[in-house]
């Protein structure tokens, strides 16, 4: 019969389980008879290692103890013996039991015992079980992700994608699975996608970019997608990318740079329209001003009416209050644009009050106020632009001189702080300034009080000119003021432009 000629070695070492026969020497030591290969893989060593080695020799002691007990009480009962959590074997193995079975020959004589190692099931259960949750997990994920995901595989054909990436481009999931993944690209990007992907599938480099991608209605979204390689068994490549709308975003950045580009060409316009104002306007200007002063002046013949003489007053100073406007606009703007260069050279301070002095006593002595200029005996020369020095005073000599009522003192110093820096002030007893308006004073256009209420206040820019023109020169204006007191303006020069006298 066929059951006959199977061998008892056969089942021992073709079994799935752990098995060893331990066996009963006459010195009354008990060894390993044998071992078949899973037992060898479960202890971590060759059979050959095992064989004729004793628990001792084989176990740590308690471990070894304890095998050794289990034996010897199924060599006395001669019954089988289940040995039930075992602590854990070399090389992790845990095991829930083992069975030792007596192998009884003749009249009862038993030599050997036969131990099976049964694996606890537990383990393979909860393996099983962390493998099912790892799943659930993971495709939770997948589809409650607010990003759209799209999976593709070697071939570039998708296999998977996420309901926020349906939702959010309007394909329908038919129209895609099994598709090739150029079907969402722009016909002119193909090429160029195609061997991205096989790049990336091939050296598995993640990154993130921008492009293009088609909706279901054929409309093109802006997209960053990033992308990510996986391998799974039989090393099955995937590519998992992921996928957010960046079209606002895009679109916002779009409108920003037009917008620059308008503002661009409302810049040049407004260039080529104040290059023309400095002509049109400037000349016609000029030629009031001096033929009104020749009028007033009676310089070919008397007037012989008082009234036309006020009148021409009138005009005259409507005249120079207008060009004043239009220079500091047209000097604001060259400054705007970056094209006021320093033409420095060494300046004496005396001599550039001098000038402002000639230009500013009469109109201090029109409105009454008592103007002066001084100057301490230890100011050395600066390096500096004259013209803008000079027409920085002027204009804070024009600004004191036109908030300052009549008989009150308007005056100008140049002295050395103790810092070692070199500091201009304009000090008025004028009217002041509000605390809160002292910062819109140094803003263009920027003014105390409402200019349809205060006449011939300007433009609001002889401030704002000031504190630009100093820190062109890399130095400081400081405002200080109270309403109702006067007002001190200061520039702060810094020290290296002063040039000392050599030694």
């Amino acid at each position: 019969m066929p059951h006959k000629e199977i061998r008892y070695e056969d089942v021992f070492h073709q079994s799935p389980l752990a098995r060893v026969l331990v066996e009963l020497k006459e010195d009354n030591q008990l060894v390993f008879a044998d071992a078949n290969p899973m037992a060898a893989e479960y202890f971590g060593k060759p059979v050959a290692e095992l064989v004729d080695k004793s628990f001792a020799e084989l176990f740590p002691g308690e471990m070894a103890e304890h095998l050794e007990q289990s034996c010897r009480t199924c060599i006395r009962t001669k019954k089988p013996v289940v040995i039930n959590a075992l602590p854990h074997f070399p090389g992790g193995l845990r095991v829930q039991s083992f069975l030792l079975s007596p192998i009884l020959h003749g009249e009862g004589e038993m030599r050997y015992i036969n131990i099976v190692a049964r694996p606890d099931a537990g383990d393979q259960t909860q393996l099983e079980q962390e493998r099912d949750d790892a799943i659930l997990l993971l495709t939770s994920l997948f589809d409650a992700s607010g990003l759209g995901i799209v999976v593709t595989d070697e071939d570039g054909q998708i296999v998977r994608v996420n309901d926020a990436f349906i939702e959010e481009f309007g394909w329908d999931r038919d129209d895609l699975l099994g598709k090739d993944f150029t079907i969402l690209v722009p016909p002119e990007d193909r090429p160029l996608s195609r061997k991205l992907h096989a790049a990336f599938i091939q050296k598995g480099r993640s990154g993130s970019r921008e492009i293009e991608l088609i909706r279901k209605d054929g409309r093109l979204a802006d997209i960053l997608l990033s992308t990510v390689l996986i391998e799974l068994s039989q090393k099955r490549r995937y590519m998992v990318s992921t996928i957010r709308d960046i079209t606002e975003r895009k679109n916002m950045i779009r409108n920003l740079q037009q917008a620059k580009d308008q503002a661009d060409i409302a810049n040049r316009a407004k260039s080529a329209f104040l290059a023309n104002m400095s002509h049109e306007l400037r000349t016609p200007l000029n030629a009031i001003i001096g033929f009104s002063e020749l009028i007033m002046n009676e310089t070919f013949g008397p007037i012989n009416n008082d009234k036309y003489t006020e009148y021409m007053g009138d005009i005259h100073f409507s005249a120079r209050h207008l060009l004043d406007i239009i220079n500091d606009v047209l000097d604001m703007a060259k400054i705007e644009s970056g094209k006021v260069e320093l033409i420095e050279r060494e300046v004496n301070i005396g001599d550039v009050f001098q000038s402002v002095a000639i230009i500013m006593n009469e109109r201090a002595a029109d409105t009454g106020v008592v103007l002066s200029f001084d100057i301490e005996d230890d100011v050395p020369p600066i390096r500096a632009d004259q013209r803008l020095l000079r027409q920085i005073l002027i204009n804070l000599v024009s600004n004191a001189i036109k908030f300052t009522p009549k008989g009150k003192h308007v005056r100008a110093r140049a002295f050395m702080s103790p810092e070692g820096y070199m500091r201009l002030s304009v000090e008025d007893e004028g009217c002041g300034i509000p605390a809160n308006k002292i910062q819109t004073v140094l803003e263009p256009f920027g003014q105390a009080h409402d200019p349809l209420h205060s006449k011939g206040q300007g433009t609001g820019l002889g401030l704002p000119l000031a504190k630009t023109m100093v820190e062109l020169h890399g130095g400081h204006l400081h405002l200080v003021s109270k309403e109702g007191e006067g007002t001190c303006v200061s520039l702060d020069f810094p020290r290296e432009r002063s040039v000392q006298d050599p030694l």
